[in-house]
């Protein structure tokens, strides 16, 4: 495919470029892709593969009582590339859709190499291209496109710290004192290695002892709560690691039949199950430091870190100043930016950001105008949301269920229960998201599972 012939640009080939290039290419629009791996690396990738995860190996909790659930739902209605892969790669995670990272990056590398429609020009792109394009060069955009990118915009970029948590050789770790077990007795997917008290507070003393991550001096560290250090969280105090990742809540030790003082959480890495990695253990620590604290959790005296945390820095730009809820720059509409560049924090979310602006960006190839999904739709609270938010002290955001509109109660009922309206979200907001991907969207979509009952079904007396 020559240059002339690439209706639209897409830049960056992670998880929002990779899905914005498929989305496009599917609509018949022939797409340039670029991405600078592995011409140029970052601190946190260790190959030139797409869509590589480098925090967790986790999409977010399944189901319709959860809001990724609902945002995973959206997308494979209209055959999302990214919840498909995932799909196909999952490993056991109990109820959250948790992938073999090296699977899932190979076979969305295959699905964007493989398209007939879609160019991939490996290097690094320092400014803008002309036409239409999707800005998805991820939270480590190269200072040249980052630069370029606040000019276009007019806006500063913003800047936070982001961390992923150490890796561990399961041969290693001591299942005479670990167990295996979900919490509640739900799907036994994870490791648990418990603390007593004395135990727990040995390890917050080497934890809060440890030499972190300095800064530069131009750097601010600021870091967002849903992917916080468990150094910056001890902080805090001596119990908020064990009312947070650490909390032991419904996870009876087999050996005293109770609650541990706190517990600290593996997942499954690989399909094998040789690799787990730490949950809510994401760390910027010095990588000896890591070693001396992964020693004191109890199982783990031990153990072989296989790939240490590391922390780098995350770019987005302030979202509300400079996106449309259709993701189109409000100082260039020809441009779109997706994933953590846009506002977005989670996997997931980057993924379906780089479905819309990736669609839109066909679109507008094909001379038709840009769209946003339904408010009701956990993708149209999303970008709405990016689009309006205050943008004072603006972070990047996860998908939940105080982005779609609220729920009226059924007549009779005085108010629901704790997680009682979510299932009825879910379905307003899929059936809302189909019709509109279908009849508004015009594209191919997959019916939705069997509704539950309407909530007059439900009854506010018993």
């Amino acid at each position: 495919m020559s240059g002339a012939e690439a209706a639209i640009t897409v830049i960056g080939a992670g998880l929002a470029g990779s899905e914005a290039a498929l989305a496009a290419a599917g609509q018949g629009v022939r797409v340039r892709l670029h991405e600078m791996r592995p011409i140029r690396m970052t601190p946190a990738h260790r190959s030139g593969n797409f869509a590589e995860l480098v925090c967790s190996n986790s999409l977010g909790g399944e189901g319709e009582k959860q809001s990724k659930g609902m945002l995973q739902a959206e997308l494979r209605s209209v055959g999302g590339a990214i919840v498909g892969a995932a799909d196909a790669s999952r490993l056991p995670a109990g109820n959250a859709l948790a992938v073999e990272r090296d699977e899932f990056s190979a076979r969305v590398t295959r699905a964007v190499r493989e398209h007939p429609l879609i160019e991939v020009v490996e290097g690094e792109v320092g400014a803008v291209p002309q036409g239409i394009a999707v800005i998805a060069s991820g939270p480590l955009t190269s200072d040249a496109l980052a630069a370029d990118v606040a000019r276009l915009t007019g806006s500063d970029r913003l800047s936070f710290y982001d961390a992923a948590a150490p890796v561990i050789d399961a041969s290693t770790i001591d299942m005479d004192v670990a167990w295996r077990a979900g919490r509640y007795d739900q799907s036994a997917d994870y490791l648990n290695c418990p603390f007593t008290k004395e135990q727990y507070l040995a390890f917050f003393e080497a934890l809060e002892q440890a030499r972190t991550h300095t800064p530069h001096d131009w750097e601010k560290l600021e870091f967002f709560e849903g992917c916080m250090p468990i150094e910056e969280i001890a902080r805090r105090g001596v119990d908020t690691p064990r009312f947070g990742p650490m909390s032991p809540k419904g996870l009876d030790d087999p050996r005293t039949g109770r609650w541990p003082y706190a517990v600290a959480q593996l997942r499954q890495e690989d399909r094998e199950g040789r690799l787990w990695s730490l949950v809510g253990f994401q760390t910027g620590l010095k990588w000896g430091d890591q070693k001396a604290v992964v020693s004191l959790i109890p199982g783990l005296e031990n153990a072989d870190i296989v790939r240490y945390g590391v922390m780098h820095r995350n770019t987005y730009l302030n979202a509300p100043e400079v996106l449309h809820s259709t993701l189109q720059l409000r100082a260039d509409p020809t441009k779109l930016v997706a994933g953590v560049l846009a506002g977005t924090e989670g996997y997931l979310e980057s993924a379906a950001t780089g479905w819309l602006a990736g669609t839109n960006a066909a679109r507008l190839a094909r001379g038709l105008e840009a769209l946003t999904p339904p408010a009701e739709s956990m993708l149209g609270g999303l970008v709405r949301y990016l689009a309006s938010a205050n943008p004072k002290g603006f972070q990047p955001m996860n998908v939940n269920w105080a982005l779609v509109p609220e729920l009226p109660l059924p007549e009779g009922k005085r108010k629901w229960g704790k997680h009682e309206k979510r299932p009825f979200l879910f379905k307003r907001g899929l059936d809302a998201f189909t019709a509109w991907a279908g009849e508004e969207a015009g594209l191919s979509v997959t019916p939705p599972p069997a509704p539950v009952p309407e909530p007059e079904a439900v009854s506010g007396a018993r």
